[in-house]
């Protein structure tokens, strides 16, 4: 009890310090005794923090926050013909733009009569205030002595040592009814209103409001999930279209026929999927599977993989375009240099003592010397190396997939005839075997992504960034390494290493040796396209229903803003090839996904800090490397995972009745192997092209192989040369800032200096009248630099 209460009063006095210094800075601060009642433990205490007027001027001079001088002379031309087929879609203009146009400047608080301030108590939007107040909050001191402890200041300490329970900013109102006074703003029950709300998934979103209300961090995130949702509907609608394909030539799928066919498919029977327990088994028991196959595996499929590696490019195009607009109207575009020179982070200044030059500013400012660099760095390459959980996991995983194959497999032990009987026509020990380690897989990946959030933020902060924009940035790679490895690896798996490397009767190829009895995976004789569908639609569609029942995008906990959706992104883009259907599921998650995190923001959490962001950061550049990767990828799925080009071989290759058609491209694909080599007599068929028992050549590849691979790497490359000319050619032809935005910046920029020229040279005159009262007076020469050529006028002494 004794120690308790030292550690209350000193906790005690040391929130009286700071709330001391907070008035000093010139904070109004209010103590709410009588808020005790309302809170849950009976015993918490609500002190408000009020920002004068002189307060906010003050910072936001040395924020160089931009705030207007004119109104906007440059006519809206952004009406389009037939306009008002996008009425039913709209929000009220009030609530779309909540503020009139201005051009705006930097706000200098000894300039503030050049401004266009009405009123004072409204002129900073309230994100402005909130960000202003947790700026000083973040650098006031709890130390008596300002020369004292350089760490003791900020309230992220005094949260963490326990001060204080909390620090956020307050709702305007309660969101479900409009305050009561109408001076006071009901931003929020607007946004409820208008956004929130599921009953308006089909209108646009309020992001000039969004961004008033919660920041421009906050609305960037909404304007890029907003925007990706939009392009993702023409993605849906051409995925549609070849799913639908796929359907319509069910009956014209000749490889199925034959592998169902009782006098073809029926006949042919098949070596054992493992060892000593597995028996022989009868081609049309991967009937369904087959059939299933072509739904995703067809002519369709190689139209839809060229078309996503256009669409990624013109969806990151048009980004770029929607992002300068947003830049420009929101007062971002000079914000990146700002950020970098003047808003060092307050970890940053307590932890680093050294100083030194900074040749920019030319003042002293605090530095990580290279020696600690060096150390964080190995700290964090080391820590990195913990992937290496990851890819034990999904190892395991692979040796699960094994064994329960084997499990499946053995169930097939009777002699051929029966095994339809035993296993049934809708049930393959390849479609039980990745459906139960695709959920098991799923597991996995939440309960690791759990694990590598913390430890990507814990590297983050040992690493000590400079600013909160290279903070961001590098939480972003490791988050986007560790969630990459984490949600795609076993999708690799399936799609680049099942079945590449089995070997064949006699001498198969095992996983951790022959001792372990574990043989890698074989793919249905149907291909394995199916499998790699099964995977992708499990964990993506898990992760989604995970993500929307149990939490907000990390954007509101610290974590980097677009990280959800990036993964999904790479879904739909790097194995797109497998699953048409893809981007018709991410439109639809999206869709909710808009709308129950405008909701759980509105109506559920506290206010978060407000933030500046002029983009996306870092996932700006690691959604090009996802597109570009994303060719490839596909590339890699037509050519090696599915079945197309060894079908387009044998069809204009090796159709022995020389017919343009499939017929017989089942028999052609099986090779055979003698029983009798062990111990039996007669034969079975295994899945490859190697020559038959009593060639010359027997069990080595055949030259048809030889010449599907040589088709299949001579596909990669026409593909990705005919994508990627076409993804530059498009990227070449959209420039990324539309020219009315241009010409918005520069006639900015010129009135800017304009306005400032003429705002000078009246107030030089009217201080000129002011001194001269008719006397003679000596004049001294003054030199004015923001006058045009350094114009010279003279002011009397």
């Amino acid at each position: 009890m004794y120690v308790f209460l030292l550690c209350f009063v000193f906790l005690k006095e040391r929130r009286k310090l700071y709330e001391a210094n907070l008035e000093k800075v010139g904070l109004e601060l209010e103590t709410e005794d009588k808020m005790v009642r309302a809170s849950n433990d009976g015993k918490t205490y609500f002190v408000k923090i009020h920002a004068p007027w002189e307060v906010l001027a003050t910072y936001a001079d040395v924020l160089k926050i931009k705030v207007p001088f004119k109104a906007n002379d440059i006519p809206d031309n952004s009406e389009m013909p037939m306009n008002w087929l996008s009425t039913p879609f709209r929000l009220p203009g009030h609530i779309m733009h909540p503020e009139p146009d201005y051009f705006t400047a930097p706000f200098n608080k000894d300039k503030s009569d050049f401004f266009l301030i009405g009123d004072k108590e409204t002129f900073f939007p309230p994100s402005t205030r909130n960000r202003i107040v947790y700026y000083i909050l973040s650098r006031c001191s709890y130390f008596r002595d300002e020369c004292g402890d350089k760490d003791k200041k900020g309230i992220k300490r005094l949260l963490n040592n326990g001060t204080y329970n909390a620090a956020f900013p307050l709702h305007d109102s309660r969101y479900w009814i409009r305050s009561r006074d109408p001076s006071c703003e009901s931003e929020r029950y607007s946004l409820y209103k208008h956004w929130a709300r599921f009953f308006s998934f089909f209108k646009e979103q309020p992001l000039n409001l969004i961004r008033k209300y919660y920041g421009e961090k906050i609305g960037i995130y909404f304007a890029w999930l907003g925007f990706y949702t939009e392009m993702l509907l023409f993605a849906a609608i051409v995925g549609t279209i070849c799913f639908v394909y796929g359907f319509l030539t069910y009956d014209d799928n000749e490889w199925s026929k034959e592998i169902c066919s009782a006098e073809i498919g029926g006949k042919i029977v098949m070596c054992p999927l493992c060892d000593k327990k597995c028996g022989y088994w009868k081609l049309n028991s991967t009937c369904n599977s087959s059939w299933q196959s072509h739904l995703f595996d067809n002519v369709g499929t190689v139209f839809f993989a060229i078309f996503m590696g256009i669409w990624v490019t013109l969806f990151l195009e048009f980004w770029k375009r929607r992002q300068a607009r947003l830049e420009y109207e929101w007062d971002l575009v000079d914000f990146e240099e700002e950020q970098q020179q003047l808003q060092l982070r307050p970890e940053y200044e307590t932890k680093c003592t050294n100083r030194k030059l900074n040749r920019i500013t030319q003042e002293m400012e605090p530095y990580l010397p290279i020696t600690s660099k060096f150390v964080f760095h190995v700290v964090t390459v080391v820590s990195v190396l913990k992937i290496s959980l990851i890819i034990a996991c999904i190892i395991g995983v692979i040796a699960y997939r094994l064994a329960v194959y084997a499990a499946f497999a053995s169930i097939m032990k009777d002699n051929p005839t029966t095994h339809l009987q035993v296993v049934g026509p809708l049930i393959t020990p390849q479609l039980a075997t990745s459906v139960t380690a695709s959920c098991i897989n799923f597991v996995i990946i939440m309960i690791l992504n759990l694990m590598y959030e913390r430890v990507a933020v814990w590297i983050t902060d040992m690493e000590i960034p400079k600013t909160h924009l290279e903070y961001e940035n590098k939480l972003t790679v490791k988050m986007f390494l560790f969630q990459f490895v984490n949600y795609y690896s076993s999708c690799f798996y399936v799609a680049f290493f099942k079945g590449k490397f089995v070997g064949y009767p006699g001498d198969y190829v095992y996983m951790f040796g022959k001792w372990s009895k574990l043989r890698n995976e074989e793919c249905d004789p149907g291909g394995c396209l199916i499998e790699l569908t099964t995977q992708l639609v499990i964990v993506m569609t898990g992760k989604q229903v995970w993500v929307g029942v149990v939490s907000l995008p990390l954007s509101l906990t610290g974590i980097s803003l677009v990280c959800v959706p990036v993964i999904q992104f790479g879904f739909i883009t790097l194995f797109v090839a497998s699953f048409p259907l893809a981007p018709l599921l991410a439109l639809i998650n999206n869709i909710i996904e808009v709308r129950v995190d405008s909701w759980k923001l509105t109506t559920q959490f506290r206010r978060p800090v407000a933030a500046k962001a002029h983009s996306i950061g870092a996932w700006q550049e690691i959604l090009n490397g996802m597109a570009i990767l994303s060719v490839v990828t596909n590339a890699f799925i037509v050519a090696f995972t599915s079945d197309m080009i060894p079908r387009l071989v044998y069809m204009y290759a090796y159709q022995p009745q020389g017919e343009m058609n499939m017929k017989g491209y089942i028999n052609n694909s099986l090779s055979v192997f003698n029983i009798s080599d062990l111990c039996s007599f007669f034969l079975c068929r295994y899945r490859d092209y190697r020559y038959p028992p009593g060639h010359e050549k027997q069990y080595a590849h055949t030259m048809q192989f030889w010449h599907i691979l040589a088709a299949k790497l001579a596909f990669i490359i026409i593909m990705e040369h005919v994508v990627f000319l076409v993804k530059f050619f498009v990227a070449w032809m959209i420039p990324d800032v539309p020219s009315d935005v241009r010409a918005r910046v520069k006639r900015e920029r010129y009135l800017v200096q304009e306005y400032l020229h003429n705002y000078e040279v009246e107030k030089l005159k009217i201080q000129l009248s002011q001194n001269n009262h008719g006397e003679e007076c000596t004049c001294t020469p003054m030199i004015y630099p923001s006058l045009p050529k350094h114009e010279v006028l003279s002011e009397c002494l």
